[in-house]
């Protein structure tokens, strides 16, 4: 029996541009969504690093860390982004601290004010959707920012590239 290799399917154009642009994507979707833009927490909670996230940080891969998954919603009633940041414990010693206790603020507003940090990123395809992951180093700290752009989000690009092309 031969194996076929599964292909990763193509990142629609209009997508990619948002997967790999750079700052705040806080501040984008809100330009995006003519001013409407909100988060709505859906966990929080304390976990083991996963291996490669561990890697990535330069942290050991028993370490804790302090997880928020949330939703970030545009102008549409779906959510058009499920976020999910990793903060180690070490990294909430610190200046990053004030991200354990922000509530339905966006990461990218206090990340981004006045600063603009250090990161390095890589683009995944999860079963939810293509998810750009992003490892910051914010004074000092490290912690990732994982963001999978939901189908809500690329059909509402996707329409608004069609009203655009009438």
């Amino acid at each position: 029996m031969q194996v076929k290799p599964m292909l990763k399917p193509e990142i629609n154009p209009e997508l990619k541009t948002w997967l790999y642009a750079s700052g705040s994507l806080t501040q984008q979707l809100t330009d995006l969504a003519k001013g409407s833009f909100k988060v709505l927490p859906t966990q929080e909670h304390f976990q083991r690093l996963h291996f490669i996230d561990s890697q990535w940080m330069n942290m050991p891969p028993q370490h804790t860390s302090w997880v928020r998954e949330s939703y970030l919603y545009g102008c549409d009633e779906q959510p058009w982004v499920k976020a999910k940041s990793i903060f180690p414990i070490l990294s909430l010693q610190s200046r990053a601290r004030i991200f354990q206790h922000i509530g339905k603020k966006p990461i990218g507003w206090f990340l981004f004010h006045r600063t603009n940090p250090n990161c390095q990123r890589r683009v995944i395809l999860l079963e939810e959707g293509w998810t750009r992951q992003s490892c910051y180093t914010w004074h000092g700290c490290k912690f990732i920012v994982q963001e999978t752009f939901l189908p809500a989000f690329e059909q509402f690009i996707q329409q608004k590239k069609a009203q655009e092309n009438i």
